[in-house]
């Protein structure tokens, strides 16, 4: 086909690049002839003998016409192996994953000093068997070795050639085979003699010289070699101790053939990528996959159950995750060695010695790589869900062990079940109670008003501080140790369902926790929140759906799923349902602490543990003077400075009270209590006054008044509501 495009085309240029590209044969004169065919296949070869994709172009063939003149390319080569500036690189780690960190070298290590160690007791123990055995052999290894010296003198290697030359009737050869036969008897007798003779003076010199001991030991020697000489190949003389490899290694094909198997459509052979090699990661296998295109990883995570069996491994050694920084595409498998349910118990690194500042992340468990999982406690409340018995509140005691061995935290502790599982801390708690009675519950929701007053009281306290101390509005370290009221405070509900589904102090209970969820977090105020029983009557969805950090260890069904680890987990394959009842006790799905929702194996901390960790941190509280409330024996449920307010604030009313006005807008008296106590009452509004006046039985009514002829309403106090708010204060306080 003669070139398409006239001389003086602007498109020549760029077709005679492209031919030249084409063909590797350089820039294409102007009466040059295009054979496209050619082109293609000498592009093609090219490509595939230097393992490159296919460059596509949109060409027309040699008999075809376009209406829009000649068609481009879609992609180009590109020239070179650097990648550009801004091009994300993947690099392989110096350092293998085992040798990456301290923990997972100790790990490794460990492992290793642990097989080691079993294996040398096992088998010290199992030495008279092992000479017994030895023993025992030793007359068939002397006969063998006589039989083998027998053979080789006789050549009887040489015997088969020599039957071979019979059955030819080949005399010549024959008679070839039996001269070299003759030759080496002759020679291999007279070596047997000599070393006969040597062996011989030998023994004569070891009886002169030697003594009993040392007798003794060369003949036992001499046993051992032949005892191993005569071992039946069948009949290994040492039995195994440690089994090094529990479950076979981890291969591309068994992830393919396993893919394949789940039945998602477009899963072919060929359709699955490995991004990287298989390679060890602590105590198992990690494999990064590229999934067929429209497949994500969250398909393969809800079909876990299935992986496992296409794997042919237990269901606790196979983990899927994604890697959301890659694309959704991208699947992380990691295989472990053992189930993770069969590992040792994980000892919680704070259990018998050091302290935590509750401004750092808090030891929490492993993950199943054996990584250790911490988890922030300031700035963020938890919800922890379970079916009975899974470690729930095994997992809630990690959180209060480590917030009572830092002396500034005040702890708040409800145990709503009645089994005393929190009991150890009662003597540094500020409000402490144990119980499923009536009292206890509504104990509970009292203490829920009481820190929803109390997060009122720290607003305008952390709102007045200045820009240099409180940039970002928070409570930090620097302003816990001011003395000022923003200490940290961590508040359990366990077993909260019975409090919240409590028809006479539920629905308070619920609102209240709300607030505290809502506005709390960032004033230094931590709630923790534990149930059995996950779904909307036990657990308002304005408390699930407004918590930051949730550890949800086998629930039932996909709602309570979605009731603890958010909407659309379950969907998403983040299913705690896959959990095995009690055998993975204390293990769970981890949302909210990290990038991506995670399994982790909380620390354990069995009764006397924590009694251990309760008496130093009651030391610790005893040297810093922080045994307050409960723990001092005080009936008080706030701290000092809160207690003073609460009480002092239906007084300020009544002081500031205009007149025998028996109705008074809020606005009006919050601006009265601020002129009465500045550093008290500043920034409070309407809506503050309302939230401390509520918890105390006082409600807000409309308030009419004429204002330029005009009826205006608004929101405010009764005086009689304050004055029995009053009387039944001073009815209830203790006499003295």
């Amino acid at each position: 086909m003669n070139h398409p495009l006239d001389d003086n085309d602007p498109e020549r240029e760029l077709f005679a690049r492209l031919e030249a590209d084409l063909t590797g044969e350089g820039p294409a004169d102007g009466g040059a002839v295009l054979d496209l065919g050619k082109a293609r296949a000498a592009r093609s070869d090219t490509d595939a003998a230097e393992g490159a994709a296919p460059s596509v172009y949109l060409l027309a063939d040699a008999d075809q016409d376009t209406e829009d003149g000649p068609e481009l390319m879609v992609d180009t080569a590109t020239s070179g192996t650097v990648p550009a500036a801004d091009q994300p690189v993947t690099r392989t780690p110096v350092l293998p994953a085992w040798a990456s960190s301290r923990d997972n070298f100790l790990a490794a290590y460990g492992r290793w000093a642990n097989n080691t160690a079993y294996a040398a007791r096992f088998h010290a123990l199992r030495a008279p068997l092992y000479l017994a055995r030895v023993t025992a052999r030793s007359p068939h290894g002397a006969a063998r070795l006589v039989g083998g010296a027998g053979r080789w003198v006789s050549d009887a290697e040489g015997t088969p050639m020599r039957a071979y030359a019979i059955r030819r009737e080949d005399a010549e050869l024959y008679l070839k085979l039996t001269r070299k036969r003759d030759d080496r008897v002759r020679n291999r007798t007279i070596l047997l003699a000599l070393a006969a003779l040597f062996g011989l003076a030998m023994v004569i010199v070891l009886l002169v010289m030697l003594s009993r001991v040392q007798l003794a030991v060369v003949g036992l020697g001499a046993v051992l070699l032949l005892g191993w000489a005569g071992r039946p190949t069948d009949q290994p003389l040492i039995t195994r101790a440690v089994s090094k490899n529990i479950l076979p290694r981890l291969t591309s094909g068994q992830i393919e053939k396993a893919l394949m198997s789940l039945g998602i459509g477009g899963m072919g052979r060929g359709e699955i990528e490995f991004t990287s090699p298989i390679r060890q990661d602590g105590p198992g296998w990690r494999a990064e996959v590229n999934l067929p295109h429209g497949v994500t990883a969250g398909d393969i995570m809800e079909r876990r159950k299935r992986l496992a069996s296409g794997l042919r491994r237990p269901l606790g050694t196979v983990w899927p995750e994604g890697d959301s920084d890659a694309h959704e595409g991208r699947l992380v498998l990691w295989v472990g060695d053992r189930d993770i349910a069969r590992q040792a118990l994980i000892p919680w690194p704070l259990a018998d010695k050091g302290r935590h500042d509750v401004f750092h992340d808090l030891p929490f468990g492993t993950d199943p790589r054996g990584r250790r999982v911490s988890v922030p406690v300031i700035q963020h409340n938890y919800l922890f869900g379970s079916q009975p018995g899974q470690g729930k509140t095994s997992s809630v005691r990690v959180l209060v062990c480590g917030a009572s061995l830092d002396p500034s935290v005040e702890l708040w502790l409800h145990e709503n079940k009645g089994t005393g599982d929190l009991d150890s801390h009662e003597k540094v708690s500020h409000r402490f109670v144990s119980g499923i009675n009536d009292e206890a519950i509504k104990y509970a929701a009292e203490s829920l008003a009481l820190l929803r007053e109390d997060v009122m009281r720290r607003g305008p306290i952390l709102k007045a501080l200045p820009a240099d101390i409180c940039p970002d509005k928070r409570v930090t370290r620097q302003i816990a140790d001011m003395k000022i009221g923003l200490h940290p405070l961590l508040a359990v509900f366990d077993e909260c369902q019975n409090l919240f589904a409590h028809p006479k102090y539920g629905k308070q209970a619920g609102e209240d926790a709300e607030f505290i969820i809502k506005v709390g977090r960032a004033l230094g105020v931590v709630l923790v929140l534990a149930t059995q029983r996950p779904d909307k009557d036990s657990l308002p969805t304005g408390i699930s759906g407004n918590v930051s950090i949730r550890f949800c260890l086998r629930v039932a069904g996909q709602v309570e799923n979605d009731m603890i680890l958010g909407t659309s987990a379950y969907k998403n394959g983040v299913r705690a349902t896959t959990f095995r009842p009690k055998v993975d006790a204390g293990i769970g799905y981890l949302a909210g602490a990290l990038d991506v929702p995670t399994v982790v194996k909380t620390s354990y901390l069995d009764t006397p543990a924590s009694d251990r960790v309760a008496q130093r941190a009651f030391a610790m509280r005893t040297a810093a003077g922080t045994i307050t409330g409960h723990a001092a024996g005080q009936t008080s449920g706030l701290t000092p400075d809160a207690a003073e307010q609460g009480d002092n604030l239906l007084d300020d009313l009544m002081a500031i009270w205009p007149g025998a006005e028996n109705k008074v807008w809020s606005e009006t008296l919050t601006a009265a209590l601020a002129l009465l106590r500045p550093t008290l009452y500043t920034g409070w509004g309407p809506d503050q006054l309302v939230t401390v006046l509520k918890p105390r039985g006082i409600r807000t009514v409309q308030v009419g008044r004429r204002i330029d002829g005009k009826v205006v309403n608004r929101r405010g106090v009764e005086r009689d509501a304050v004055l029995a708010a009053i009387a039944e204060r001073d009815r209830n306080r203790p006499a003295g």
